[in-house]
């Protein structure tokens, strides 16, 4: 989650009773009234500003993970070009991530809809995607995939009552708040780096060792497949990012 929310929130207390008009206007009353205007069929990209265009390219390295996972699934388990490729472009999003803010505060612009578009991406890039790269890499089973699901949504709840509750917590001389409320979901990418780690020693479901910590119940017999115990770090992860006890301190 990049810096952006508390941009575009610093100076949404300041409209007055009458719409401003000219240059009293404020960057995101300008992008509203674009928006709401101009009914052409590529009027939105007008709207966009630079600081936008960088939050989509998170967006995309998180569906090119997705679809890489996928290409991973579809080929054989010790082939781990698709998966290496899944896991790399994660970061990448978390490149873009930071990037988006610096350049909204260089440019001193900023938007509602770019904190919508920050929040969409991050959630494809540090929810869906790591979820689906342990998809592929074994933790497939019914309780598995019902875990993970619960992981992906903590991560939609936690990202939505960040966009609800930023202009009330704390701020710093700057205007930035003070600190987090639960885990930013980005942190996920520490799970994505011990993902890259059961890769590269064979942790995979066909691979040398097979899923790390095996799996409990019989995926066969059983209706609900068994569960791989590894699955509960995301379900760890998921609620350390909806708690509102932890505070995770800004840099």
């Amino acid at each position: 989650m990049s810096l952006r929310s508390s941009v575009a929130n610093g100076g949404a207390d300041k409209s007055s009773g009458s719409p401003p008009d000219g240059d009293s206007m404020t960057g995101q009353e300008k992008q509203k009234k674009l928006l709401a205007s101009d009914a052409g069929h590529f009027s939105m990209i007008k709207a966009l500003h630079l600081a936008d265009l960088i939050t989509e390219l998170n967006g995309f390295c998180g569906f090119m993970s997705i679809l890489s996972s996928m290409r991973y699934c579809l080929g054989p388990p010790t082939s781990y070009g698709p998966i290496y490729m899944a896991l790399a472009f994660i970061p990448f999003g978390l490149f873009f991530d930071f990037m988006d803010g610096k350049v909204a505060r260089w440019r001193k612009k900023s938007s509602l809809m770019g904190q919508e578009l920050d929040s969409l991406a991050d959630l494809i890039s540090f929810g869906v995607a790591p979820a689906s790269a342990a998809f592929a890499l074994g933790l497939r089973t019914p309780l598995d995939t019902l875990l993970l699901s619960f992981f992906v949504l903590c991560g939609l709840t936690r990202l939505a009552r960040f966009n609800v509750t930023v202009s009330t917590l704390p701020k710093d001389a700057t205007g930035k708040s003070k600190y987090f409320e639960g885990t930013p979901i980005p942190t996920s990418l520490c799970m994505v780096a011990a993902m890259a780690w059961c890769v590269s020693q064979g942790y995979v479901v066909g691979g040398r060792h097979g899923v790390i910590g095996g799996v409990m119940g019989d995926e066969e017999q059983s209706w609900w497949g068994g569960v791989h115990p590894v699955v509960g770090v995301f379900v760890g992860w998921g609620c350390a990012m909806v708690s509102r006890s932890i505070h995770i301190p800004k840099p």
